[in-house]
C-alpha cells in the first residue's frame, strides 16, 4: 500500500503508476479515501476550441452554404496538360514551373505510374520556406498536406537538409541527411526506387545523400508529383523513368477560364459567353464576377457546390434563404438562381430576378427545395442577351436548420452541446493575421471585408467575434475569445463597449442596432495567441507585456469585471518567464499553456507542466493570484489514443484542480478529409449531411456527463491513472481510471469513506488506439454503459486493454 500526504507525494506516485508495473504484472490496486478532501475541481474544465483552422467555421460552424462568397479567389491557375492541381498557385516559370507557398500544396502527373524507376528535376526556392520536392509512388491523393499515400523527397532551405518521409494520410520521417546547398539556385535531385529500396542524390553527387529500405508496409507502385510545403518553389527539366522509358517533361497550358477558382463555369450548347472578374469596380473587397452571354442563346452563368466542392446537402421542402449583390449591363431578360443536381440536369428550387439595376443592388433569396440530394449545387445564369456583375453570395438554411436563429448549423451547434462541453475557446494563430480586426466582423456581411487570413487567404469575416459571443450565450457555454494584440487601445475599447455596454454608451447602442440590445454575458479576453512562438527573444516578450498593459488598461477602464488572459509563450527554463510574469502579475488572472495529447499517457506530461508553472508563480510572487488556463490541448490526431491523452490530460487538470481554469481540446471541429493545416484532430467531425463525434469526443462526453465539484484521496499500485471525485454533499463518488497498455488489467479497488447502493454505473470507453469513427459507422467507438454489482466496499475489475472507465456510485 502507498501512504500519499501531499500533493507533491501524489504526482510522484502518479508519475511511478504511469511507467512501473507492480509485482502482480497486468494487476493493480487502487485505494479511494472518500472523506479526504485534496481540493476543488474546476466547473468549466470541459472546453473545446475552435478557430478557421480546417474550415472549423468557413465551411463548417457557420451556415453559409456558398463558398467563395465574395469571388475573392483569383482564376485557376493555367490547365496543365497530363498534370493535376492539388491546391496552390501553379503556373508557368522558365521551362518549368513555380507555386506559391502553401501548407502540402501538390501537383500530381496523371497517367503516369512508376513502380521502379527514378525521378529527378532541378529545384529552386524563390523564396525562403521550409521544403519543397517530389512525392513518388503517390496514390488516393486529394487536397490537404498528408492528403495522400506515397513518398515525400524534399529538400529543406531553412535546416539545409535532405528529406525521406512517408504518408498514408499522414506524415512519418524516415530519414534525414545534412547537406551543403544555396536555396535560391538551382538544386538537381534525384530519386531511384527498386522494391523498397529508395536513394536519394543531391546535386548528381555519385554517393546517396539517403540510402533506406522501407520495410514496414513499402508502398511500391504509384504516380508521381511536386510538393512544396510551406515554401515557394521553382522546378524545371524534369525526368521520369520506368525501367523501360524515359520521359523528359515539357509543360504545356491551356489558358484558364477568367472565373473565380471555387466557382465554375455554366455554358450551355449553343450559348457564346465570356467570363471576366472586376479588379475595378467590386460591391465589397477586392474583385467581383463578370458573366456575360454575347448572342442571347443558351445559359450562362456561374455556380458553387460548396467546401471542397463537395456539394450542398438539402432535404425536400428545407427552405433555405440568402442574398446576392447584382449590376447588369444591357441585360435582356431576368437572372435564374437554382439548387439543382450536381450535373445541372434536374433543378430543385429555382426564383427569378428581373430588372436588375445597372448600379449595385442586393437582391435576396428565398428557395424551397422539392426533394433530398446530399450534393446539390447553387447557380445563377442568364439566358438573354447582356452582361451581369456578381458579388457577395449568400445562402444559409431557415427554422430548426439554424441555431436558435443564428447564422450557425445546428446540427453541428447542437453536437458541440451533446458533448458536454462548457468553455470554448475562439482563438489560435488565425488573431496573428494583420488584418484580423473586430471592427471588420459588425455590421452588414455584405459590407464586411474579406482579408488576408492566416490559414486562407480569402477569409470570410461572416463569423466573427460577436457571432461567437452570441453563440456561447445561446448554447449555454462560457465563452472565452483571443485579439490581435496590435489592435489598438481605442478600438479595443471600443469593442469592449460594443459586446458589454449598456444601450446609452455609443458602442452598446450600435450593438443594439444590430440586433442584440442586451449586453453580451462576456467574462474573459485572451490578448494575443503563442505571442513569441518564433523564438526565446527578449525584446519581443517586452514587446508583448507592453501591448499586453496597453490593451488591459483599455479592457478594465470599459470593464474591470472582464478576465484577462495572457498568451505569452511558455518556456519553463527561460529567464524571459520572470519578465513576463512580473509585467503583467496582478493584472493577468490567467496564463494560457498549450499541451499536446496525441500520446494515450499525456496526462504525465500535463501534470509535470502545470507543477512547474505553479512552482515558478509561487517562487515569482507568493501571493500572486495568476493562474493557468489552457486553452488549446493540441495534436495531430483524432482516434483513440488521443481519446486516452484526453483523459489522462483531464486527470491532471482534477489533480491540479485549485490552479487550472479549463482544458480545451484542439480542435473542436473539422470538416472530414479536411487536413490542409496539419492539424488532424477535431472532436466533432462533419459533411455537407452528416454531423458525428470522434474518440476524443466521447472521452469529454463522459467526463463531463460525471462531473463532481471535489478531488478526494486516490492510489494506485500499478499501470493506470487515477482520479476520484465526489459531490459537496459526500452521496456521489466518482472514480476516472485510465488504461493505456495493450493488456487488461485486474485491480481491486478499496473504498473508504463511502458507502452507498450495491449497484454501480459503469462507463466504458475503448477500442484500437488508431480506431476512429466513420461516417459509415459513426459510433464504432463510443461509450457503453453498464451496471454491475457489489458487496461491501471493494471491488474486483478488469479494465480493459486502451480504456477510459468511471465508475458512479451513488449513496
Amino acid at each position: 500500500m502507498i501512504n500519499i500526504n501531499s500533493t507533491k507525494q501524489l504526482l510522484a506516485v502518479s508519475l511511478i503508476a504511469f511507467f512501473s508495473l507492480t509485482a502482480l504484472g497486468q494487476n493493480a490496486h487502487i485505494i479511494v479515501d472518500a472523506s479526504k478532501v485534496m481540493n476543488k475541481i474546476p466547473a468549466k474544465m470541459y472546453g473545446s476550441c475552435i478557430e478557421d483552422v480546417n474550415h472549423e467555421i468557413y465551411g463548417g460552424l457557420y451556415d453559409q452554404r456558398l463558398y467563395g462568397e465574395s469571388f475573392e479567389e483569383p482564376a485557376p491557375s493555367p490547365k496543365f496538360n497530363d498534370w493535376k492541381i492539388l491546391q496552390g498557385n501553379w503556373r508557368s516559370y522558365e521551362s518549368g514551373v513555380a507555386v506559391n507557398s502553401g501548407e502540402g500544396y501538390k501537383f500530381i502527373r496523371e497517367n503516369t505510374v512508376v513502380k521502379d524507376g527514378s525521378l529527378e528535376a532541378d529545384i529552386k526556392f524563390t523564396r525562403n520556406g521550409f521544403n519543397a520536392g517530389f512525392i513518388v509512388r503517390v496514390n488516393n491523393e486529394g487536397s490537404g498536406a498528408d492528403n495522400f499515400d506515397g513518398y515525400e523527397v524534399s529538400i529543406s532551405a531553412s535546416r539545409h537538409n535532405v528529406i525521406l518521409g512517408k504518408h498514408v494520410h499522414n506524415y512519418k520521417p524516415l530519414a534525414e541527411a545534412k547537406a551543403t546547398f544555396d536555396g535560391k539556385q538551382w538544386q538537381h535531385v534525384k530519386v531511384t526506387m527498386q522494391g523498397a529500396h529508395i536513394l536519394i542524390y543531391l546535386n548528381n553527387e555519385t554517393q546517396p545523400a539517403i540510402d533506406y529500405v522501407d520495410n514496414d508496409n513499402p508502398i511500391l507502385t504509384g504516380k508521381i508529383g511536386l510538393r512544396t510545403y510551406n515554401a515557394a518553389a521553382a522546378f524545371k527539366d524534369i525526368v521520369i523513368a520506368d525501367g523501360t522509358s524515359t520521359i523528359k517533361n515539357e509543360f504545356k497550358t491551356t489558358p484558364p477560364i477568367q472565373i473565380s477558382r471555387v466557382w465554375d463555369a455554366i455554358e450551355t450548347q449553343g450559348a457564346k459567353a465570356r467570363f471576366a472578374l472586376d479588379t475595378i469596380n467590386a460591391y465589397n473587397s477586392k474583385q467581383a464576377q463578370v458573366i456575360e452571354n454575347i448572342t442571347g442563346k443558351g445559359k450562362v452563368g456561374i455556380a458553387n457546390n460548396g467546401l471542397n466542392r463537395w456539394g450542398i446537402a438539402i432535404k425536400g421542402g428545407q427552405k433555405f434563404q440568402g442574398y446576392v449583390c447584382l449590376r447588369a449591363g444591357q441585360l435582356n431578360g431576368p437572372v435564374t438562381i437554382v439548387l439543382q443536381s450536381a450535373d445541372g440536369s434536374k433543378t430543385y428550387a429555382s426564383q427569378k430576378i428581373v430588372n436588375v439595376s445597372p448600379t449595385w443592388k442586393k437582391y435576396p433569396i428565398a428557395l424551397t427545395s422539392n426533394t433530398t440530394d446530399t450534393k446539390t449545387r447553387f447557380a445563377l445564369f442568364i439566358e438573354g442577351k447582356g452582361k451581369l456583375t456578381i458579388d457577395q453570395a449568400v445562402l444559409m438554411s431557415t427554422g430548426a436548420d439554424q441555431f436558435k436563429g443564428l447564422p450557425i448549423r445546428a446540427d453541428i451547434a447542437t453536437k458541440m452541446q451533446q458533448e458536454g462541453l462548457n468553455f470554448v475557446r475562439y482563438g489560435g494563430t488565425m488573431v496573428n493575421a494583420p488584418d484580423y480586426k473586430w471592427k471588420n466582423m459588425i455590421g452588414p456581411r455584405d459590407k464586411r471585408p474579406q482579408y488576408n487570413g492566416h490559414w486562407y487567404p480569402y477569409t470570410s469575416n461572416g463569423f466573427g467575434i460577436e457571432e461567437f459571443v452570441a453563440y456561447c450565450e445561446a448554447a449555454g457555454f462560457e465563452g472565452a475569445f483571443a485579439i490581435n494584440v496590435e489592435e489598438t487601445p481605442q478600438d479595443i475599447a471600443d469593442m469592449v463597449e460594443y459586446l458589454t455596454g449598456s444601450t446609452t454608451t455609443s458602442w452598446g447602442k450600435r450593438r443594439a442596432a444590430n440586433g442584440h440590445p442586451k449586453p453580451y454575458p462576456l467574462h474573459y479576453i485572451e490578448l494575443g495567441n503563442e505571442e513569441v512562438i518564433w523564438g526565446d527573444l527578449e525584446n519581443d516578450y517586452k514587446h508583448y507585456t507592453e501591448r499586453f498593459n496597453l490593451l488591459y488598461d483599455a479592457i478594465h477602464a470599459k470593464n474591470p469585471d472582464i478576465k484577462v488572459i495572457c498568451a505569452a509563450w511558455w518556456r519553463p527554463r527561460s529567464p524571459n518567464m520572470e519578465i513576463v510574469f512580473k509585467a503583467v502579475n496582478g493584472k493577468a488572472d490567467y496564463w494560457d499553456l498549450h499541451t499536446d495529447a496525441d500520446e494515450a499517457r499525456a496526462g504525465i506530461t500535463v501534470d509535470k507542466n502545470l507543477q512547474i508553472m505553479h512552482d515558478l508563480f509561487m517562487k515569482w510572487d507568493p501571493n500572486t493570484r495568476l493562474k493557468c488556463t489552457i486553452f488549446e490541448e493540441n495534436g495531430g490526431l483524432h482516434n483513440m489514443q488521443r481519446a486516452l491523452g484526453h483523459a489522462t490530460t483531464l486527470n491532471a487538470v482534477r489533480r491540479h484542480g485549485d490552479f487550472v481554469l479549463t482544458s480545451c481540446a484542439a480542435n473542436g471541429l473539422q470538416a472530414l478529409g479536411q487536413n490542409d493545416n496539419d492539424w488532424d484532430q477535431g472532436q466533432v467531425f462533419f459533411t455537407p449531411a452528416q454531423v458525428w463525434g470522434m474518440p476524443p469526443f466521447y472521452s469529454e462526453q463522459m467526463a463531463a456527463k460525471n462531473h463532481q465539484p471535489l478531488r478526494v484521496f486516490s492510489s494506485v499500485e500499478g499501470d493506470l491513472d487515477v482520479t476520484a471525485t465526489r459531490n459537496d454533499a459526500g452521496n456521489e463518488l466518482v472514480i476516472h481510471t485510465v488504461n493505456t497498455s495493450a493488456n487488461a488489467i485486474r485491480s481491486s479497488v478499496d473504498l473508504t469513506g463511502f458507502s452507498g447502493r450495491p449497484l454501480i454505473k459503469v462507463y466504458t470507453l475503448t477500442g484500437d488506439p488508431k480506431g476512429e469513427n466513420t461516417p459509415q459507422d459513426p459510433e464504432k467507438i463510443s461509450t457503453k454503459e453498464t451496471t454491475i454489482q457489489i458487496t461491501g466496499n471493494k471491488i474486483d475489475y478488469s479494465f480493459p486493454a486502451n480504456s477510459y472507465t468511471i465508475f458512479r456510485f451513488t449513496k
